[in-house]
């Protein structure tokens, strides 16, 4: 063999282990080197991602994770794969996710412009709305009822950004409470330390479905915003992006998402078997025929005007 032949053969060689090595830096490196993938998970963001009563986290976004962490390990050529739950709340999901704690947030995040230039989104699982949730007695119907009234919404939110901007452009005077959770933030109302709660409509309606009188309270007509849900991984990192993205866009376009769908919004969901009813809406429908992971509202439903005017004064 001539050394001409000889150096191709290696210079090839080598090649396609860079390209083989390529596939396994980042996060997909970290799995592999460690044989562990850490998943940010919530305490009560049901039924995305929740502790049950046996203090067990399950939930439809950790369901999808599940389901990206079963691709991973696919791809690495694992025999085995440990998975570790670690809480994290709105305010430090971010935080954890940027400083490598977490490899994957599975609970109930807002893929948006903003988020974007901090992390990144596997394609959209589910899409609802800003609203206001009350007790029927306090006669709360739209964002304007809220005048002089105080209002709770979580810490790191986007609901509690929105509300924020929306209280001083409008001049309305609310007195903002923020809360550590989602259930904190329920038990506010609950109890009357505020008149309101402000927070995507499912999470909304299932908390008040798992409350003492779901009765009692009644969620807003009036769309506040459009928020897309998405799993959330680091940013800048292709290789696990593309993996993340294979996975997600698969369980979409298998049609997968209609049973894991059912299973958390059609049916009695733990812990007190209580179903949801929650049909599966027409955004995202069109999510699962065409699978994105776009962060503007406007790709997934008509913007309600409260949303126009934050976005607007962004720009």
């Amino acid at each position: 063999m001539k050394l001409s032949k000889v150096l191709a053969v290696l210079v090839g060689a080598g090649v396609i282990a860079g390209a083989a090595q390529a596939q396994e830096t980042g996060t997909l490196k970290k799995i592999k080197d460690t044989g562990t993938i850490t998943l940010g998970v919530r305490d009560s963001s049901i039924p995305f991602s929740y502790l049950d009563d046996k203090q067990s986290y399950q939930g439809y976004s950790i369901d999808l994770c599940l389901k990206i962490v079963t691709a991973v390990q696919k791809q690495l050529g694992l025999s085995s794969l440990k998975v570790v739950m670690n809480p994290v709340t709105s305010a430090t999901r971010i935080p954890l996710m940027a400083n490598g704690t977490v490899d994957l947030e599975c609970g109930s995040t807002t893929n948006n412009v903003e988020r974007q230039k901090q992390v990144s989104f596997a394609p959209t699982t589910f899409v609802t709305a800003n609203r206001i949730l009350a007790k029927k007695s306090s006669n709360i119907k739209t964002l304007a009822d809220l005048k002089g009234k105080t209002v709770v919404s979580t810490s790191g939110t986007s609901n509690l950004k929105q509300l924020t901007t929306l209280n001083a452009d409008q001049n309305l005077g609310i007195n903002i409470m923020p809360a550590k959770d989602h259930a904190e933030a329920f038990l506010m109302v609950e109890t009357g330390r505020a008149v309101a709660f402000v927070m995507d409509d499912i999470l909304l309606a299932s908390l008040a479905a798992n409350s003492k009188n779901p009765a009692e309270y009644e969620i807003s007509k009036e769309a506040l915003s459009v928020e897309p849900y998405g799993i959330m991984l680091r940013k800048d990192d292709v290789a696990f992006k593309k993996a993340v993205d294979t996975a997600i866009s698969n369980v979409l376009t298998s049609g997968d998402i209609n049973r894991i769908y059912h299973k958390w919004f059609l049916q009695p969901i733990p812990p007190k078997g209580i179903s949801l009813n929650w049909p599966i809406s027409d955004q995202l429908k069109a999510v699962i025929a065409k699978p994105t992971d776009s962060g503007e509202p406007s790709a997934y439903a008509a913007v309600p005007e409260a949303q126009k005017a934050v976005l607007k004064k962004k720009k």
